[in-house]
């Protein structure tokens, strides 16, 4: 059975996350987060409408009632229970093939759930189970007039497309040209006529023909390659390109380079501060940030707070020391003021308005933001990540390697938290080192943990 990782619960759709088991969680988060009152909403996936029908009907058997949302952004729903006061979720695998999916949770007010929620969530998850397996009736489930009404959202999407619209302060994007990949995802057929609202020039559009199958294939934040060509081509000024379920952007400049999330938070960060609005002068990363953000950082008099792994933790991150922004490297940012969650549209427009107002090329800008340390990272696929955390020769390789590197870079390796992957990452002063050094800690996480494959990313 899947369990929750660092963004919900995954799995193969109809395999390892059935509608039976959507039914007993949207039970269980019903019990835990209470009855006051749920927005669903989901991706493109085939299997979104069967998942999603399934989780509302287990909220609405405890009483809960639910308003469904249908295709909205992960941080559309996540708005609308800010702006309602109600908990959510969201059927989505985000950046994953179209074969899986996923659960995320959010409690009241929008937020996603801390780790004390999700095994409170778990665990009334497994009650279920025990007592569906023992055949058990529950005497206190609701009837009549106490089942959960299921409704649907009509005004969802409006809502949110209006909260993007407000986003600019009353600025507008006129004259900046924009190509626009929505991943054919959530972010079809909304990204491209909120840049255009603002007066944005979108002189193209791609991946925004969603069929259920073709969600993330060879597009989107995982794969701009199209998109760095399209910008190219049409002489645009900004590209974005949006995972599945539009909650996190990668940014292209007007040369097709790629601009990541510690680029983005690079840019962001000193142009918050100048405006008097970058809270308590420091930017929370995760610890798979470039060095080189951290030196520039530095270099700019602004604080670092790392955490580990997974928008939810960022936020924390930004709510314990009452700051403003945050944001992962694979383009989750999230800005405190405006979202409680990445919300990649909102990012996008917020990057399109600094280029418009600084009157310069984004690849100048994010040129002298920062200064990338080469990067090696290599996703091993393993049968069982969570066996990482006991591999006495691979914690001995890491350290090994730290130690060669010293204060000049940088080795994390981790278990990741929705794929059954270890990923390798060295940061070094030279591309070769990084290269060297990744390549030997993969084969060791390999050879003790079974590996099924790799691949590499720069």
């Amino acid at each position: 059975m899947p369990t929750f990782g660092t963004d919900g619960v995954r799995g193969l759709a109809n395999a390892e996350l059935t509608p039976e088991l959507a039914l007993s969680l949207g039970r269980a988060a019903a019990r835990v987060l209470g009855k006051g009152g749920f927005v669903v909403g989901r991706d493109t996936r085939r299997s979104g409408p069967m998942i999603q029908a399934a989780l509302m009907a287990g909220l609405a058997s405890q009483g809960a009632d639910v308003a469904d949302a249908g295709v909205l952004p992960t941080p559309g729903v996540a708005h609308l229970c800010a702006h309602r006061g109600l908990a959510g979720a969201v059927i989505s695998a985000s950046h994953n093939s179209f074969a899986d999916n996923g659960v995320k949770l959010f409690g009241p007010g929008g937020t996603k759930l801390s780790e004390k929620a999700e095994a409170a969530v778990s665990a009334e998850l497994g009650d279920l189970g025990v007592a569906a397996a023992e055949a058990c009736e529950d005497p206190n489930r609701p009837t009549g007039p106490a089942v959960g009404w299921i409704s649907s959202d009509a005004d969802g999407v409006e809502h949110y497309r209006a909260h993007l619209l407000r986003a600019l302060e009353g600025r507008r994007l006129t004259g900046v040209r924009v190509v626009l990949d929505c991943a054919r995802g959530a972010a079809s057929g909304l990204a491209a006529s909120v840049f255009a609202g603002l007066g944005a020039d979108v002189v193209g559009v791609l991946a925004d023909n969603p069929d259920g199958t073709n969600i993330n294939e060879d597009c989107g934040s995982t794969c701009p390659d199209a998109l760095q060509q399209a910008v190219v081509e049409r002489r645009a000024d900004v590209g974005l390109a949006f995972d599945g379920d539009a909650d996190r952007v990668v940014a292209v400049d007007e040369r097709g380079g790629l601009v990541d999330g510690d680029q983005l938070l690079a840019l962001f960060a000193p142009d918050l501060r100048a405006r008097g609005q970058l809270l308590g002068g420091a930017v929370v990363v995760t610890v798979m940030a470039n060095l080189g953000l951290h030196q520039a950082m530095a270099a700019q008099g602004i604080g670092v707070r790392e955490v580990a792994v997974g928008d939810r933790n960022v936020l924390v991150g930004l709510e314990e020391g009452d700051l403003a922004l945050g944001g992962e490297q694979s383009g989750h940012i999230i800005f405190r003021e405006r979202a409680t969650t990445g919300d990649g549209i909102l990012t996008g427009l917020l990057l399109a308005d600094l280029v418009s107002r600084r009157g310069r090329p984004l690849s100048e800008l994010a040129g002298e933001a920062m200064t990338r340390l080469p990067q090696e990272l290599v996703n091993v696929r393993v049968g069982d990540p969570g066996q990482l955390a006991g591999a006495e020769q691979v914690w001995a390789a890491v350290a090994a390697a730290g130690s060669s590197l010293g204060r000049s870079g940088r080795v994390v390796v981790r278990a990741s938290g929705t794929e059954p992957l270890v990923r390798v990452m060295v940061e070094a002063p030279t591309r070769e080192q990084a290269v060297e050094l990744s390549t030997q800690l993969a084969a060791v996480v390999g050879r003790e943990l079974g590996a099924a494959g790799s691949n590499r990313r720069s």
